[in-house]
């Protein structure tokens, strides 16, 4: 049997799940990796817990099919007859950075999270430039992004300082990170799709972008080779399996379900909340949305407008620690049923997103409740920040039809039948919600078009204003109007 592999790093867990030549998951591992919060704008993660988290899910799928590599075991053990592994993928999480030695592998820094905004206020010299960084890059000037994360390691690490003098120093996106320790050789590379979230990567020549690396002041030496997301890599160290494919991990959700239909919004609701709208080979520009690439290979790229929601399930987390409310999964439903009438909640959680691209009060609830009005309010604001993106893509002229939900939150069907009353749209969740893994694997194996849109597990349809969530589209407004 002919299989996939992919591997998917993501925010609290790395996994590796095996696909079949039909596109369906024959096994998984997972290992849980930390995170941790020292303030609201520095969040870290460790470099060298993740590296070992993709060795271990890694020699997990190997030993369950009988294909024990080096990395291992010193030889492969009962191979089953029959079995391989004809390609590999990988995704990981966008705009987080780490810095490591390129001689010892060392991580020379802890991994500056996609969620870190420490660098906020060194970048604020650049706002005159926000315009020219994003007509090149697609991206508006934030510190979500890796040219202030990369210039702080550069600026405030002494191991970073001392390897860049000695020539050792090796840093980027978490994505040339693990592909440096996955790999044969330690190549020094990154897709497209990372490289862009580095904010020093252009979209026309998709390269490094040498205005850019001068105005932020990072070095091109350290940084590694940007290459198309779809490329053969390389071979997994002590094996022949090849990398064929690796992406972020919100770009590759995009092809859960093969090529998208048209008119298709992409939701991923986890710790963050993206929404991606395919534009096809048109590359559009925005003054408040993102521009980005979900797939490329020498020749062509996919693109897409983006919009980001910085507090979702990292909101939910906050509020009901806040709240003492218990965990989100067991009650979300049961809140969100209960409260057809919540107040507001004001959510700032790492800063605002698109379209709004600032800091934002604190994050506060306006208007009394228990404790289950206010987690209400909570999951709300996750969708009103959705829908204030869907509402400027419109306005920019791109149709918006129906969506598509993926991520842990879509598995609550009170918040997917919110989100189709907030839009007027329907909402459609696959019966794999984990869309990261299944897009990446899709790509890896070359786009096959043999392989079936997995069954469709629910469709919530529009239901009018004034019924069950009665004051939906009131409540919004008003949540538009304190944010501005």
């Amino acid at each position: 049997m002919t299989t996939t592999l992919i591997i998917d790093q993501g925010t609290h867990a790395t996994r590796a799940l095996l696909f079949d030549a039909a596109g369906q998951v024959l096994t998984t591992a997972s290992q849980p990796i930390g995170l941790t919060r020292h303030s609201a704008d520095r969040i870290e993660q460790d470099g060298e817990e993740i590296r070992a988290s993709v060795t271990a899910v890694l020699g997990q799928i190997l030993a369950e099919i009988g294909l024990l590599p080096s990395i291992t075991t010193s030889s492969p053990q009962n191979k089953k007859p029959g079995f391989s592994i004809a390609q590999a993928g990988v995704a990981t999480q966008r705009s987080s950075v780490i810095a490591w030695d390129r001689q010892t592998s060392r991580p020379l820094s802890p991994v500056l999270s996609w969620q870190d905004r420490r660098a906020d206020a060194w970048l604020r010299q650049f706002e005159d430039q926000g315009a020219a960084i994003k007509e090149r890059n697609g991206l508006p000037l934030s510190p979500h992004y890796g040219a202030s994360k990369l210039r702080w390691l550069l600026d405030n690490v002494d191991e970073v300082q001392e390897a860049a003098q000695n020539g050792r120093l090796a840093f980027g996106p978490l994505a040339s990170f693990v592909l440096f320790h996955l790999l044969d050789g330690q190549p020094l590379l990154v897709d497209h799709a990372n490289a862009a979230r580095t904010q020093l990567w252009q979209l026309d020549s998709r390269d490094w972008d040498p205005w850019l690396l001068d105005l932020f002041g990072v070095p091109i030496g350290p940084l590694p080779r940007c290459v198309p997301i779809r490329h053969h890599y390389g071979r997994i160290a002590g094996t022949n399996i090849p990398v064929t494919a690796v992406n972020g991990d919100q770009n590759a959700a995009v092809y859960a379900l093969g090529q998208p239909e048209p008119g298709t919004a992409i939701v991923n609701l986890g710790t963050g909340a993206f929404v991606l709208v395919p534009t096809g080979d048109r590359l559009l520009r925005h003054d408040t949305l993102l521009t980005g690439l979900t797939d490329s290979d020498a020749h062509s790229g996919d693109y897409t407008l983006e919009g980001t929601v910085n507090g979702a399930g990292a909101a939910l987390s906050w509020a009901a620690e806040q709240l003492g409310s218990g965990p989100v999964r067991d009650h979300l439903d049961d809140w969100l049923v209960a409260t057809p009438e919540p107040p507001l909640f004001i959510n700032s959680i790492g800063g605002l997103g698109s379209p709004f691209w600032r800091p934002g009060p604190d994050p506060h609830w306006q208007g009394a409740g228990d404790a289950a009005a206010k987690m209400t309010a909570v999951a709300e604001s996750i969708l009103f920040l959705l829908y204030a993106n869907i509402e400027t893509m419109e306005a920019a002229r791109v149709t918006v039809e129906q969506f598509r939900l993926s991520g842990g939150l879509a598995r609550s069907d009170a918040l997917c039948q919110r989100l189709a009353n907030l839009t007027g749209c329907a909402v459609i969740r696959p019966s794999e919600t984990e869309a990261t893994a299944r897009g990446t694997a899709w790509l890896a194996a070359g786009r096959p078009a043999h392989w079936p849109d997995p069954a469709r597990a629910a469709s919530f349809s529009p239901q009018p204003d004034g019924g069950l969530h009665g004051g939906l589209q009131e409540r919004y407004r008003r949540f538009l109007e304190a944010l501005r």
